[in-house]
């Protein structure tokens, strides 16, 4: 018996001498890298559709051919319509093009200082074929533009009292240069502010049963807020 217990205990003993050798001998847990953290770097590449509005003043001036001024009025008013466009992306550069479309109610009027009439002007309607160009930080675009711009014109020659003498209707060609701001707040959607400026050339506009042409002067302000869904998202940048 009490050689029993002798061997029992010796192989005990033995055991734990071996343990932290065979401890040493097992390797080393493998060192695992933690994986990089990752940023949305928002693009703005890519086509575009939105909506906008706002509001607007057309500062015309009317002039009787060979005689003189008439005055000149603020036709003023609200304006809603669309956009769509594409733009890519270089580095924090964006470039664009777009095309715009808008119905407008930009009215006004004032009397003539030659004869005992008023002169009324309305915008209608006007359109935007215009390139851009951008600077980005991430999710927000600063970006100016240029182009050509179209505007749907309706002059109005009324009595003293108000009555109706004669009108007509005239799409007019110009050029436009503006500015904007617009914020990404979503993989697809963005809103922004923008301004644009209108240029149109003076214009002769005769009236059926008047004689002589009227020589109308017009440049239009407008300030609109827009809101565009961008096809595709943001890329995502290790860093």
């Amino acid at each position: 018996m009490k050689k029993t217990l002798l061997l029992v205990t010796a192989s005990l003993v033995a055991l734990g001498a071996a343990a932290p050798a065979v401890a040493a001998d097992l390797a080393a847990r493998p060192y695992t890298k933690a994986p990089a953290m990752v940023a949305a770097i928002y693009d703005w590449s890519g086509f575009y559709i939105g909506i906008n509005g706002g509001g607007g003043s057309a500062h015309t001036t009317w002039d009787f051919v060979g005689t003189g001024s008439e005055g000149s009025h603020n036709a003023t008013g609200g304006t809603v319509g669309g956009q769509v466009g594409y733009r890519w992306q270089s580095g924090q550069f964006v470039f664009g093009v777009e095309g715009q479309g808008n119905w407008a109610d930009f009215s006004g009027d004032n009397a003539s200082a030659l004869f005992a009439t008023r002169n009324r002007t309305k915008i209608d309607s006007f359109g935007l074929i215009t390139g851009q160009v951008g600077y980005a930080w991430n999710n927000v675009l600063a970006y100016v533009k240029g182009g050509a711009a179209v505007v749907g014109d309706k002059y109005e020659i009324s009595s003293a009292a108000g009555v109706l003498l004669a009108s007509t209707s005239q799409t007019r060609w110009g050029g436009t240069i503006g500015a904007g701001l617009e914020v990404g707040f979503a993989p697809n959607w963005s809103v922004g502010v923008e301004y644009n400026h209108i240029f149109l050339a003076d214009k002769d506009v005769t009236f059926a049963g008047f004689a002589g042409t009227e020589r109308i002067r017009q440049d239009v302000d407008m300030g609109l807020v827009r809101l565009n869904y961008k096809f595709g998202g943001p890329i995502i940048a290790k860093y």
